[in-house]
């Protein structure tokens, strides 16, 4: 692994310390009564859209949090961990979040879980509602949050950690790998191999900006190599073994002449290596396929999967100790760097 020196153009972010918003600002700025404020804020029934609207708007203006500490604690920290993954479907994520526990549990703190279904507005509720218990720090997926976010944290003044990603500017610390390196490898493994006539595939509609980004530098390095991509396939679903096995079928009847796919992740990419497994297809000699993140599962199929592998587990434990050392130590910028495993798909 490799530290980065952190330039970090959102410092104002944590600089301009604000006092905690509370109840009574977002109740002047909308112009309503603080028991409005609460009912919208606990989701009561029986709340009209404009009123919703009205305090949500002025909440998001003040990033705004409730506080559900009371006493002794109020305006102090507890001994919990918020943490925010896009989803628990796949088992990149179950391994960050074991190697975030693997830290937090030494330290008798404890981690509360909050997923956001790569959806935007889903993530601003669900860290609206993980702030509102005042945890000690926070550990956030991605690099691309909505506005209101990174002032609700500020307000806070709580170490945050996002991981995954390390190519933008991150609100605190960050550790993950390069996407668009990873993808100039995939890249370049793929064209070193003899593939020409390459696809790919994704889901989730594509909403993670480092999986786009990836598929762009991927793009971009086989135009650079002379070997444009043939097509992209991108599912509305959440990934899975069945929409890639669905897609890999899709794919290759819309286009026969591709000879490899490189997939956003390994469930679509098992997937695919199901399907052509179920339809007689030689791989890798008539189809090469390469996943992306090296989950154990696909070393253990009948041709073990080729794969871009992160290291997951090391990532959520990074995570962790850079969160409890931010103090100390600054906000730090960690590579954790990635691999192409020893498959036979392509």
């Amino acid at each position: 692994m490799k530290y980065i020196t952190l330039m970090n153009d959102r410092s104002d972010v944590k600089t301009d310390k604000r006092a905690r918003s509370t109840v009574r600002d977002v109740a002047t700025l909308a112009g309503v009564s603080e028991i409005s404020v609460s009912r919208v804020m606990r989701d009561a029934p029986n709340i009209s859209d404009k009123l919703r609207d009205k305090v949500m708007e002025a909440a998001n203006a003040l990033s705004y949090t409730p506080n559900r500490v009371a006493g002794a604690l109020k305006n102090q920290s507890s001994n919990l961990v918020a943490v925010v993954l896009p989803s628990m479907s796949n088992e990149v994520f179950s391994s960050v979040l074991d190697g975030i526990e693997s830290v937090l549990n030494d330290q008798g703190l404890h981690a509360v879980l909050g997923l956001s279904e790569y959806d935007a507005d889903r993530e601003l509720r669900v860290i609206r509602e993980l702030l509102s218990w005042s945890p000690m720090g926070i550990i956030l997926t991605g690099l691309h949050h909505r506005d209101p976010i990174p002032g609700m944290i500020a307000q806070l003044d709580i170490p945050v950690v996002q991981i995954m990603d390390i190519e933008g500017a991150p609100i605190g610390s960050a550790v993950g790998i390069s996407h668009s390196a990873a993808a100039v490898t995939a890249a370049d493994h793929l064209y070193d191999k003899g593939y020409r006539k390459i696809g790919y595939i994704g889901a989730w509609s594509e909403r993670p900006e480092r999986s786009r980004a990836r598929r762009m530098a991927f793009e971009a390095r086989l135009e650079e190599r002379g070997a444009p991509l043939i097509a992209s396939l991108i599912a509305e679903e959440r990934s899975s073994a069945m929409v890639g096995a669905r897609a890999t079928e899709t794919l290759r009847r819309q286009h026969p002449d591709i000879d490899c796919i490189f997939f956003a992740n390994d469930d679509l990419a098992l997937g695919g290596l199901f399907h052509a497994l179920s339809a007689g297809i030689d791989v890798p000699g008539e189809l090469g396929l390469l996943g992306f993140n090296g989950i154990e599962i696909g070393k253990a199929t009948p041709i073990p999967l080729s794969s871009i592998e992160t290291p997951r587990f090391e990532m959520g434990r990074e995570a962790a100790k850079l969160l409890l050392s931010s103090k100390d130590d600054g906000n730090r910028v960690m590579d954790l760097s990635f691999k192409i495993s020893d498959g036979k798909t392509v």
